[in-house]
């Protein structure tokens, strides 16, 4: 797949900073059309303790979760570890790996934060804007506040920071620990927590980011290219 728009990859704290200000500015947490999603990635990338990473994206038929295609990319990263700047350590790897993909897939799926992020700016929002298509994150960790959802499936409780609802938090199995859903670009909350509820039918993570994890963990592993 092409991206649709260029991407700028900063080397250092500052410009990124600047570059996600500029950015987010750009961001739509609409849903454009009526959510007809036939296809899904799931991104995930995992790393070593040299700085190597290996980008994983697997695309999933939307109504059965039968993969549909896979793409991969490895790639080094000596963007220094900051939190609000994670992206630029995934980015230029994740980018090559969705390149690489002999189709478009409707929705992506990150993991990771879209706009519950300090600039409201974090990967899913990134790569929705880089890629022009509807796509949000579900973090496994909490970014802002949010009371604990009741304990059944699909039960939900707004995320907030500075006061402003930012995201959900989802709990995708009854009496597991609940995931983080934020809207990265294009789509809109309530269409992105249907879709995690969905792709959600046995475990807690959505079945797009197991399966993009265990992909790039494998790799990385083993080192295959």
């Amino acid at each position: 797949m092409r991206l649709s728009m260029a991407a700028e990859l900063p080397t250092d704290p500052g410009t990124a900073i600047a570059l996600q200000d500029r950015l987010r500015e750009l961001v739509d947490p609409t849903d454009p059309r009526p959510p007809d999603f036939r296809t899904v990635a799931g991104l995930d990338s995992a790393y070593d303790e040299g700085g190597n990473v290996v980008a994983a994206v697997v695309v999933l038929d939307a109504a059965t979760l039968e993969p549909l295609d896979t793409a991969t990319a490895r790639g080094t990263t000596s963007f220094p570890y900051i939190p609000g700047l994670l992206a630029f350590r995934e980015l230029p790897t994740t980018l090559a790996a969705l390149e690489k993909l002999g189709t478009t897939p409707d929705l992506l799926v990150c993991d990771g934060q879209g706009i519950a992020h300090p600039r409201r700016f974090g990967l899913a929002c990134h790569i929705g804007l880089l890629t022009g298509l509807p796509t949000f994150g579900v973090a496994k960790n909490l970014l802002g506040e949010s009371d604990q959802p009741a304990p059944e499936r699909g039960s939900v409780t707004d995320i907030t920071l500075d006061g402003e609802v930012v995201g959900r938090t989802v709990r995708t199995q009854t009496g597991i620990k609940p995931v983080y859903v934020s809207v990265g670009h294009r789509i809109d909350l309530d269409t992105a927590c249907t879709a995690v509820l969905s792709l959600s039918p046995n475990h807690r993570q959505p079945e797009t980011t197991r399966r993009a994890d265990r992909l790039a963990r494998a790799l990385l592993r083993d080192g295959t290219p």
